[in-house]
């Protein structure tokens, strides 16, 4: 009997009735990863994580690709998680999906390796005119520690300061923060997304903002190209999965570069990061190989 496998995407791109351009990369990531587990001799399907008519009871293996609207249903994707676990193996683990979530997972790696944090709790007292003085940061960015897509994520400068305290205000009612100091670099450098398939380096992609932003994704007009990544920027995506708590099968490493021009991880995805196998289609083929490895 074949082993069966679930490439989950959400409610929103399981069937979509309308096509553009980030819809048709969407399906193509995901049927490119399809087409590879069939070429293996997985019974693939591709499903919502959230549908309520998909027989999950016939489901050996599990693995995130873009569920991307998990941050704005948490609740209902962490008891999702829990319940299906006990029945569905899940590529990557349950447990590294739990640490995944939160970002505040940063803290588990040196504070030499990421770019400079403030961590924040639910309802923190902490305000942003403090986290300048402490820090004497020029310019910072605020997030929820579970979001996407830049979702609630805000540039404050000392010009809108008083604005911006107003929205953490909000924000830190209801979640958890990180707040980061802005690196100039994104501007022109841009961010350098290292994907990292069973612990080692695979293709790599450079995400820049469009002019007068920082948001370096699509989603907000900015650019994405193939990037010739150099030996210590690889060995450096690698170090960092390395550094996780159990060995992942895929990885993207988010990473800015500092004033030193440091490589500095700004984030790491390892539950449903873009992969861009449509700008290497052979690591399709590359991370098929490796869940096959995985169950066999």
């Amino acid at each position: 009997m074949k082993q069966s496998i679930v490439i989950l995407t959400e409610d929103r791109y399981e069937n979509p009735r309308g096509k553009s351009w980030y819809i048709n990369n969407i399906l193509k990531e995901d049927g490119l990863l399809l087409c590879s587990l069939k070429k293996l001799g997985f019974n693939v399907s591709r499903v919502s994580w959230s549908s309520k008519t998909f027989n999950w009871e016939e489901v050996d293996y599990a693995i995130f690709r873009t569920t991307w609207d998990y941050f704005e249903r948490i609740d209902e994707f962490l008891f999702w998680i829990e319940s299906y676990a006990k029945k569905i193996t899940f590529i990557n683990s349950l447990s590294l999906v739990r640490w995944n979530l939160d970002k505040h997972y940063l803290q588990d790696f040196p504070k030499t390796h990421i770019v400079p944090s403030v961590f924040c709790d639910l309802n923190t007292v902490t305000c942003l005119k403090d986290v300048f003085k402490k820090t004497g940061w020029n310019e910072i960015i605020i997030k929820p520690s579970i979001s996407a897509a830049a979702w609630n994520t805000h540039r404050v400068t000392p010009k809108n300061l008083n604005e911006k305290e107003v929205v953490f205000s909000k924000l830190k009612s209801k979640h958890k923060m990180i707040i980061q100091e802005f690196q100039e670099s994104v501007l022109k450098a841009g961010e350098l997304s290292m994907i990292v398939l069973g612990g080692v380096f695979s293709h790599a992609v450079l995400k820049k903002a469009k002019k007068n932003d920082y948001r370096v994704q699509d989603d907000f007009g900015g650019t994405v190209s193939v990037y010739s990544a150099s030996k210590k920027e690889i060995k450096f995506a690698e170090d960092i999965v390395a550094m996780c708590p159990e060995k992942t099968l895929y990885a993207r490493v988010d990473i800015l570069f500092g004033n030193n021009k440091k490589p500095l991880l700004s984030e790491l995805e390892i539950i449903e990061p873009e992969l861009w196998f449509r700008l290497n289609e052979k690591s399709a083929d590359l991370l098929a190989q490796k869940i096959f490895e995985f169950v066999s």
